[in-house]
């Protein structure tokens, strides 16, 4: 089968609700991305194939296909098709997957996977609040739905309190998490460890000048274990808190993939190969444990297997997820998150599946690593999984 290889990983800085990047149309943000990785590599725009979008709030401004609209904002030409794919939280992770498929069939040779969520401008949960606020239908969960798990909705925020119960984590266990977090996230910034994968983006200040917006706005190099405490529980007798879950987040990814061919035909110098592709699906209750049971599939498929792999990148959508990830697959702490993760760098949605490899592969690049891991917890009960071998070291 052909190789597919990633010549480039960016993302913008994550913005806070309301934050830097709120006056950026999320198209424009996307296409700000897809601009950035044409310049990093130098190649002619018109080569691309495709470019596949992952973004979960569709509605407002992410509406009509924001893919292809992003091509339209970009200074790709109109020749360029695109696709829009929702994954939940996985989204632009499976870009990635379908990117690389494409590439690894022999049908494309260059393919951008990105991502882009202005949880900003479309908050959360917008496409399901909105008709139903007008009174347009009944909700995505039809009562065939509701009858076979045997309740009134899913919810991430109790899937997430039942992964801490099951596998024995109390809050302290949570919010001391969440610290690291912080703290890895803070140190990688001061370190410059972001800045080759980040894009700057120009906004405006309080000022009105303008400025770089080149730095995760939600990272608190301050925290402490009891600020972090002391944040309410979001239900009473809980161990899930707004701190120790990931940050509401702004923001755009891009990846690009190529084939072996295209890298001799246009120069370009690959910075990974991806090694293997998995994604499963489970429990759409508890939703938020698949990737447990993902990662041990693709380890097997790989014939790897834990202490192979030099890097993960566990996403911190709640604290739960990665300390049960931890505990289960074996895996080294040191190793799991090393520049932070959505906790303090927030969690962008659609753009959370690029970010991370971006900055996974950065890091592998940064630290002479081979193999490097991704995984999430996406809505549904479903995780993929992708894992890298670093050509860059």
């Amino acid at each position: 089968m052909a190789e597919a290889y990633i010549v480039d990983a960016v993302r913008t800085a994550g913005g806070k609700r309301g934050g830097a990047l709120r006056d950026w149309h999320p198209v424009d943000l996307a296409a700000l991305v897809l601009n950035a990785l044409v310049d990093r590599t130098g190649i002619d725009p018109a080569i691309i194939d495709d470019v596949v979008m992952g973004c979960v709030g569709q509605a407002g401004e992410q509406a009509f296909h924001v893919g292809r609209n992003a091509v339209l904002a970009s200074k790709l030409p109109q020749s360029v098709p695109a696709v829009t794919i929702d994954r939940q939280c996985g989204s632009s992770q499976q870009s990635i997957h379908f990117a690389a498929q494409a590439v690894m069939s022999g049908t494309q040779d260059i393919v951008i996977a990105a991502g882009v969520e202005s949880m900003t401008r479309v908050p959360m949960g917008l496409p399901v609040t909105l008709p139903m606020q007008h009174g347009i239908g009944t909700g995505p969960f039809p009562q065939s739905i509701r009858d076979r798990f045997g309740v009134s909705m899913f919810s991430q925020f109790v899937g997430a309190e039942m992964i801490a119960a099951k596998y024995g984590f109390e809050r302290d266990d949570l919010d001391e998490f969440a610290l690291e977090s912080h703290l890895k996230a803070a140190r990688a910034m001061g370190q410059g460890a972001f800045a080759a994968e980040i894009v700057a983006v120009p906004v405006v200040n309080e000022r009105g000048e303008t400025v770089m917006h080149n730095a995760d706005e939600g990272v608190r190099a301050d925290a402490t274990f009891q600020g972090i405490a002391s944040v309410k529980l979001l239900q009473d007798g809980g161990r899930i808190s707004a701190a120790n879950a990931s940050q509401i987040c702004d923001g755009a990814s891009g990846v690009m993939i190529a084939s072996e061919a295209a890298l001799r035909a246009h120069g370009l110098t690959p910075l990974a190969r991806v090694h293997n592709l998995t994604v499963t699906a489970g429990d759409p209750v508890i939703m938020l444990e698949e990737p447990i049971p993902a990662t041990a599939r693709a380890l097997s498929r790989a014939g790897m297997t834990i202490d192979d792999v030099d890097l993960y990148e566990v996403n911190e959508a709640f604290a739960p997820v990665p300390l049960a990830w931890l505990q289960e697959t074996g895996a080294d702490p040191a190793r799991l998150n090393v520049n932070g993760g959505a906790i303090a760098l927030g969690h962008p949605l659609g753009a959370s599946g690029a970010k991370l490899m971006a900055t996974l592969t950065h890091a592998l690049k940064a630290r002479g690593l081979r193999y490097g891991l991704q995984t999430m917890c996406e809505g549904g009960g479903i995780a993929n999984v992708t894992i890298v071998e670093n050509l860059a070291r």
